[in-house]
């Protein structure tokens, strides 16, 4: 279901394989807003817990300077976690145990 969810909701501006699509992601656009970052361990997504990843999806990226529509009415909460669960399987081993401690709830 991730898959799906991401190729059809988010691949078109951060990479079919989460690579992002601008070599500089952290430099502003000509109108101030940021590109779309990476998705696949090499930015900061796996920087965030659970939570803001969801409210991202929920409320797009422009509290954060980029252009990302908000998914909250358009994405089930299943498929919230679902594209969240794929994107995870893009990063590396180590990236995803860094996250995992980040967030261990204890």
């Amino acid at each position: 279901m991730g898959r799906v969810v991401f190729s059809e909701n988010c691949a078109r501006c951060h990479g079919t394989k989460g690579q992002g699509l601008v070599e500089n992601w952290k430099k502003p656009n000509p109108d101030g807003s940021f590109p779309p970052p990476p998705l696949n361990g090499t930015a900061h997504t796996w920087h965030h817990p659970m939570e803001i990843l969801v409210q991202t999806i929920n409320n797009g990226g422009a509290p954060y300077g980029g252009n990302m529509p908000a998914f909250r009415e358009v994405l089930s909460e299943e498929e919230k976690i679902a594209v969240i669960a794929y994107i995870q399987n893009l990063w590396d081993q180590k990236t995803y145990d860094r996250w995992t401690n980040m967030n261990a709830k204890f």
